[in-house]
C-alpha cells in the first residue's frame, strides 16, 4: 500500500486499473476547516436552563394573577376606550391569538424542563441505587465480620470463665488441703 502511494505521488499518475480519482488524504492531525451553519448555534444547557426558569414561573400562582390582570385590561381598554384607540373590537381575535401564541411555546418549554428534570431525576437514581448496592455489601461484609467474631469468641476463654475455673480450682485445694493436713505441713517441712 505505501508502495502504491510513492509511485502515485512520483509520477502523478494512478496504479494501473485505478478508474476513480484518488480520494484527498484526511489528516487527523490537524483540526477540520468549520463548516458553514445554516441554523444558528445555540448552547443547549444554557436553553435548557432558561426553558427551566419559565416552567417555574409559569407553573406560579402569580403568572396566573398577572395574566389574568393584562386579560381584564385588555378586554377593559377594548371595550370602554375611544374606537379610536381600540386595537382589539369585540371577538378579541388578537387576544385569542396572543393567548394561543404564548400556549405554544408554553407547551414545549414546560416539556423541555420536564425532560430535563426527568434525566436528573434518573441519574440521582442510578446514584441512590450505587449507593444502596455499596451499603448492602458492606453491611454483608459486617455481618460475615460479625459471625465470624462470635464463632471465634466461643473458642477464647473469658475472663468470667477463667475466674471461675480458679475459683473451682482454689476450692478443689482447700478441699484437699481440710481432708489432709497432715500431708499439707508433711511437704512444707521437707521442702525446707
Amino acid at each position: 500500500m505505501a508502495a502504491e502511494d510513492r509511485e502515485r505521488t512520483a509520477t502523478g499518475r494512478h496504479p494501473a486499473g485505478a478508474t476513480a480519482a484518488p480520494r484527498p488524504r484526511v489528516r487527523l492531525d490537524q483540526p477540520r476547516a468549520s463548516r458553514r451553519r445554516w441554523l444558528p448555534a445555540y448552547d443547549p444547557e444554557a436553553f435548557g436552563k432558561f426553558s427551566e426558569r419559565i416552567a417555574r414561573f409559569l407553573g406560579t400562582g402569580r403568572f396566573i394573577v398577572w395574566m389574568t390582570v393584562i386579560i381584564i385590561l385588555w378586554v377593559l381598554w377594548n371595550v370602554f376606550a375611544p374606537k379610536a384607540l381600540r386595537f382589539d373590537n369585540y371577538p378579541f381575535i388578537f387576544l385569542t391569538l396572543m393567548l394561543s401564541l404564548q400556549a405554544s411555546y408554553a407547551a414545549p418549554l414546560i416539556l423541555l424542563a420536564q425532560n430535563r428534570q426527568d434525566d436528573r431525576d434518573r441519574v440521582n437514581l442510578e446514584q441512590d441505587r450505587k449507593q444502596n448496592e455499596r451499603s448492602i455489601a458492606d453491611t454483608e461484609y459486617l455481618t460475615r465480620e460479625v459471625a465470624a467474631l462470635r464463632v471465634n469468641l466461643g473458642e477464647v476463654a473469658t475472663r468470667d470463665w477463667i475466674r471461675s475455673e480458679l475459683q473451682d480450682l482454689l476450692k478443689e485445694i482447700e478441699e484437699r488441703a481440710a481432708h489432709h493436713p497432715a500431708r499439707g505441713d508433711e511437704a512444707d517441712g521437707r521442702g525446707r
